[in-house]
């Protein structure tokens, strides 16, 4: 059995996995890159907050309520801005991050304001936490192994010859934009339903740079190294929580290194396979090339 601060991490842990597995369908099988996801992150956590607090709806139905929102809400922005390119398109939805915290501050009738949502039950539980994290995996795996997958891929390696074959670019960004924030809004809502509180300053710029930088670490296109990114990115300020005055430190050089030494990421483009990992242990010589073995 897990202890009170054991369980606490776990939870954090898969909140962020379902987030960053999002962010995982966008950057690494489109190449956009978003700072915006934050925002939506914050969308599905007030939207299910206040379902659960002020309606007494049910737990599933707010988490619901919530991504759909963060869904509905990236349809509108994705609408006016997929068609940007490079940076364009990371500053709009950078911009839409800060735009949505600094409304959440102002409305204080609805969501409190810069003192925060409160009241608001607990029922993230270890469990439950996990068991939708498994769940969100499964989905996107499937997702990204549909054909709605494969065009993502096309247009990941060459966006003007997946046009010229007949895929609607555009609406396939668009669709990866949304996957990617309801998502995120899923894991919002779970946020703050473990939390029990919530304040704007929780889902600002510092969190959707976590999520890109985590993202990145995994290897795009890999869901499987959104998942090891995730752990690993949560786990090393724990082990350094003893140095309290250089965790941050250690754990930015650690992200360094990483990016030097591993540039695509831990599976950057593949998936960790259990089948292949025994495979070259108990064979060692089979994973050789012929010229190598020559």
């Amino acid at each position: 059995m897990l202890n009170s601060f054991q369980e606490g991490v776990l939870i954090i842990c898969c909140v962020n996995m379902i987030a960053v597995l999002g962010m995982s369908v966008l950057t690494g099988f489109t190449r956009l890159f978003s700072f915006g996801n934050a925002g939506f992150m914050s969308i599905g956590a007030y939207a299910a907050a206040i379902c659960s607090v002020e309606y007494h709806m049910p737990f599933v139905v707010s988490i619901l309520i919530g991504a759909a929102a963060a869904g509905a809400v990236s349809y509108v922005l994705g609408s006016l801005t997929i068609r940007l390119r490079g940076d364009y398109f990371l500053i709009s939805c950078l911009g839409f991050g800060e735009c949505v915290r600094v409304l959440f501050n102002y409305t204080k009738n609805i969501t409190g304001g810069a003192n925060g949502y409160s009241n608001i039950p607990y029922k993230t539980t270890g469990i439950v936490a996990v068991i939708c994290t498994v769940l969100a995996f499964i989905i996107a795996w499937n997702f990204i192994h549909s054909r709605y997958g494969q065009a993502l891929s096309a247009i990941r390696e060459n966006e003007l010859a997946a046009a010229a074959n007949g895929i609607n670019v555009v609406r396939y960004k668009k669709m990866s934009f949304v996957f990617s924030a309801i998502y995120a809004g899923w894991a919002g809502g779970l946020y703050a339903h473990y939390l029990r509180f919530i304040t704007p300053t929780l889902f600002n710029l510092g969190k959707s740079s976590e999520l890109v930088i985590t993202t990145v670490l995994g290897g795009l296109g890999s869901l499987t190294g959104s998942v090891l990114g995730t752990i690993i990115v949560q786990i090393l300020p724990e082990i350094f929580r003893s140095m309290s005055e250089y965790r941050m430190l250690f754990y930015g050089i650690a992200v360094v290194l990483m990016i030097l030494l591993r540039p695509d990421g831990l599976y950057g483009y593949r998936e960790f396979s259990l089948k292949r990992l025994i495979a070259r242990i108990t064979n060692p010589g089979k994973s050789k090339t012929a010229k190598e073995q020559k």
